[in-house]
């Protein structure tokens, strides 16, 4: 299998994980795609030019992290992060307020992308402060019993969205925020968190 990423994007880092945790690093080759560029030869790969995009062994692809995730956890048949019906809608909540949270991120930091000249002072105070509001919501969350038992997507997504902050100097969730700040860092430690740390904005 491949799977097709850029080093920033918090999205393919939330696949990435889930393949380490899930021991498939030996079956899933991952390749670094070109995007944000006129005619890149990724577009012949996946038109859309997203990440991340799982090429599947038997040539079926996938986009979208989520969906990208639920086959890889179902793969070996063993399901590790598979929901229970009704058990499981709080966990699903959180997972879509941690969603909510990595989406402005990466809108914020799309637009941090741009040239300085073409960037949107309205879009980048808007993102900026919705990270705030965002962050106090999860200090009060974060003591959720679903966000200290066994992994699930609603912590990996959080831990992926609180980690955009090594390419963004301007978002200082931490200030503030002494609860959040305990839970990341004992997340963080996770050797299939450290494995697909982003590298600095250039």
């Amino acid at each position: 299998m491949k799977l097709y990423i850029t080093a920033g994007s918090p999205y393919a880092r939330i696949a990435r994980i889930v393949i380490l945790e899930k021991g498939l690093a030996q079956r899933v080759e991952i390749i670094l795609a070109p995007t944000r560029m006129t005619d890149s030869p990724y577009y012949k790969i996946n038109p859309s030019g997203r990440v991340p995009f799982l090429v599947c062994d038997n040539g079926i692809a996938l986009e979208e992290s989520a969906l990208i995730c639920a086959y890889m956890d179902h793969i070996d048949g063993q399901p590790i992060f598979d929901w229970r019906a009704d058990a499981d809608w709080p966990v699903r909540r959180l997972e879509a307020l941690a969603r909510s949270f990595m989406d402005g991120l990466a809108v914020w930091s799309r637009e941090l992308g741009r040239p300085a000249n073409e960037r949107s002072p309205t879009t980048l105070a808007h993102e900026a402060q919705r990270s705030v509001r965002m962050a106090d919501l999860w200090e009060s969350e974060i003591n959720h019993s679903a966000m200290h038992g066994p992994l699930n997507f609603a912590q990996i997504t959080l831990a992926c969205a609180l980690g955009m902050d090594a390419r963004n100097a301007n978002f200082k969730w931490r200030l503030g925020h002494p609860k959040l700040c305990a839970w990341f860092d004992a997340f963080a430690k996770r050797a299939s968190f450290v494995a697909t740390a982003a590298p600095p904005r250039a």
